[in-house]
């Protein structure tokens, strides 16, 4: 049986109806090469999503690579229940003077439960200092924090996670300063007002709430939203006045995506706690982070008798090899100037995104690094299917895969988030099919009114 027959029979993909995944022609990877992802046919595609916006250096074998392979070879895993090992140990030494402001580091598998482990350490810090009410958080409007119960309840978007509302916790919602009907609403006024409005939520519901939680520097699933300059840190004053726990998330955003090796650290709002994944290991293992400041620990800190000790573990906490790839990792930020590198071509990256403008079906375009959403729209509305070709996402992901690329749309939204370390002629590439896809899609749209 083929790769893809096998495939169809057997597995569930994320995010996907599998009635039409079945009765279609789809690719199975087998192989990468450099940027390239190589399908069982022998067919290239440029990976112009980052295989899920974690990938740094593409696909071929490097130093992270050749450091893993070692490291499984030497001590493929061992616990930190009662032990530690030293790749975890290296690690989170070498982090800390990264992430200013924080003083230990939590270990995970993934984002969804870096921040999972972020929301229980906020519930607990409070309970260890005797403020038990302290249980309720806050998020952002269109935020998105992944899919595990505590990730849905703070980044709650209704078509997805609807079904699972009776799992979810309450939690109270702030505005940010995105986008609505094509229009960019995020002028200073405006983020005056999202500071004011989360101020009357801060100062209502303090006593209740342990944490406010927000991505930091731009909403990435929920619209490619970057946020403008100063507003982060109005928000993290407010978290302070009103004794509320900072809880950011670098999932997506830090680690170079948009252009700042730690983003807290440019928006000038240190955090409480702040979680780190996808990009850490560049892509290479799944591995994410929590780093909390000495206040957060230390609060954890007594005798055994007191139960104060934090209750959260998984089986591979502190894996050598997912350590040991985000110490390699971190060599090749430094050794290749990898910041230098997003800066320089993320400016190629805006020169080119002005051609975009020119579409008729081009309502507004958000761009910071190697980050940018081009949102669609026909008459004051957004594009959500093209006539007899089906919902706007999927047609732009077969029409990029038609033309050797992989890209996936969130909605109307066409997002450009490429390998951190893609190089100029890839990216190229990679912006020429875009663009195609958008004249294509305004051709058929304009033909049919």
């Amino acid at each position: 049986m083929k790769v893809n027959e096998v495939d169809k029979k057997f597995v569930w993909h994320p995010y996907t109806q599998m009635r039409d995944w079945n009765n279609s022609n789809n690719k199975v990877i087998v192989r990468g090469e450099g940027f390239y992802l190589i399908d069982s046919d022998g067919k290239r595609y440029l990976d112009g999503i980052a295989s899920m916006w974690c990938n740094v250096w593409g696909h071929s074998t490097n130093s992270v690579i050749q450091r893993m392979v070692r490291q499984l070879q030497t001590l493929p895993h061992s616990t930190l229940f009662g032990l530690g090992n030293a790749p975890s140990a290296k690690f989170a030494e070498r982090f800390i003077k990264i992430a200013r402001g924080m003083h230990k580091i939590f270990y995970s598998d993934n984002g969804s439960t870096a921040i999972e482990i972020a929301m229980k350490m906020a519930l607990q810090y409070w309970r260890n200092n005797g403020k038990c009410e302290k249980t309720r958080f806050i998020s952002l409007i269109n935020g998105y924090h992944g899919d595990t119960v505590g990730a849905m309840s703070l980044g709650y978007i209704a078509k997805f996670f609807d079904a699972y509302k009776p799992l979810l916790t309450r939690v109270y919602k702030a505005p940010s300063p995105s986008i609505a009907n094509g229009e960019p609403i995020a002028e200073q006024d405006f983020v005056e007002y999202c500071v004011e409005r989360t101020e009357k939520i801060l100062k209502k519901y303090s006593s209740k709430c342990s944490a406010l939680v927000m991505e930091s520097g731009a909403q990435i699933a929920g619209g490619v939203n970057i946020y403008p300059p100063n507003y982060q840190r109005k928000i993290s004053d407010l978290c302070r006045k009103y004794d509320v726990l900072f809880i950011l998330d670098e999932i997506a955003t830090g680690l170079g995506r948009l252009g700042n090796m730690v983003e807290y650290v440019a928006q000038e709002s240190i955090p409480d706690m702040v979680c780190f994944g996808k990009s850490l290991t560049a892509g290479y293992f799944p591995l994410a982070i929590t780093a909390t400041t000495c206040k957060v620990f230390d609060a954890f800190l007594g005798d055994y008798s007191e139960n104060k000790q934090f209750y959260h573990g998984h089986t591979f906490t502190g894996n050598p090899i997912g350590c040991t790839a985000a110490l390699a990792n971190l060599d090749l930020y430094h050794k290749t100037n990898l910041i230098r590198q997003i800066r320089r071509n993320s400016k190629y990256l805006g020169k080119r995104l002005q051609q975009f403008k020119e579409s008729s079906i081009v309502v507004n375009i958000r761009h910071k690094g190697l980050l940018a959403g081009i949102e669609l729209s026909w008459k004051g509305k957004p594009i959500s299917a093209i006539k007899d070709k089906g919902t706007i996402n999927y047609y732009i992901m077969q029409q990029s895969l038609k033309q050797g690329v992989f890209i996936r749309p969130v909605g109307n939204i066409m997002i450009i988030v490429p390998p951190l370390a893609i190089n100029k002629d890839d990216l190229e590439k990679l912006l020429n099919v875009q663009l195609s896809i958008v004249k294509k899609i305004e051709k058929n749209i304009t033909a049919n009114f």
